[in-house]
């Protein structure tokens, strides 16, 4: 059975989010946390991978790094359809920086049998990165294609269209292979029934732990980063704007603004 692995992360609610004082690490605990929007969207293309191609006997896992309290979200990806999960769950990974992150979780990734491709989205709306699955193709060795509006799996390849300014591209990889799904590839990540909440309160979650995927206390985690916040300061308010009061000569003066925001 080849397995495809979504990557999936739990974030803090969207319109609550703050940093923690002194180590400038999100505040996960500070706000409802959720499956980010776009790993829903990762689950849902997996899923849909999984049923267009039902004679190869796919089996959807997902993988997320985090908190005890992230397995709200690997329930979450479990309801909607997915078969197992693995969850690495260790304090050590407290501060790590995107690339201590990215060496977690391929470590993790060796331990999942006969993997197939990997999904993740092209960033998470918390870090905003962007750039963990291309870190993981370089620790495994493996081609990614980043940033798919559509992606299918055939034939020992992994073919799709990426879509950028200056076009849309038809790229392919053979597998195993890292993907990166956009925004685009699907409208929306199918709503759990009852029935897929139910069961996914039997499926099974494996926990990790740095130690047992091999990594040294010291090759993770706020005091080994490569890179820290040492600052923040909080977004100022937004300013009210310049109103203009048409007395006949309003269109003049909307173009002098212009003009003078060297916008014309």
């Amino acid at each position: 059975m080849t397995n495809i692995v979504v990557l999936i992360k739990q974030v803090p609610d969207y319109e609550d989010r703050h940093l923690t004082d002194g180590d400038w690490t999100l505040d996960r605990a500070g706000s409802d946390p959720v499956l980010d929007e776009i790993n829903e969207k990762a689950v849902e293309v997996a899923l849909q991978l999984k049923e267009k191609h039902a004679d190869a006997d796919y089996n959807v896992v997902v993988l997320t790094a985090g908190p005890s309290s992230a397995e709200t979200a690997i329930r979450r990806a479990l309801s909607m359809g997915a078969d197992s999960a693995y969850h690495l769950v260790d304090d050590g990974l407290h501060g790590s920086d995107i690339v201590q992150t990215s060496w977690a979780l391929a470590r993790s990734l060796g331990q999942i049998e006969d993997v197939g491709v990997v999904i993740a989205g092209n960033e998470t709306s918390d870090g905003v990165g962007g750039a963990v699955p291309a870190i993981l193709a370089q620790f495994l060795g493996l081609p990614q294609l980043t940033a798919m509006r559509s992606i299918d799996i055939a034939d020992g390849k992994v073919t799709g269209e990426r879509e950028t300014d200056d076009g849309v591209f038809g790229l392919e990889a053979s597998l195993p292979a890292i993907v990166s799904i956009s925004e685009k590839i699907v409208d929306d990540a199918r709503f759990p029934s009852f029935k897929g909440i139910m069961a996914a309160k039997k499926k099974p979650v494996e926990t990790l732990t740095l130690a047992g995927i091999g990594i040294e206390a010291d090759e993770v985690g706020g005091a080994h980063a490569g890179s820290t916040v040492v600052s923040s300061t909080p977004k100022p308010p937004k300013s009210a704007g310049e109103k203009v009061t048409d007395e006949g000569e309003g269109g003049k003066q909307i173009a002098d603004y212009l003009i003078a925001q060297k916008l014309l």
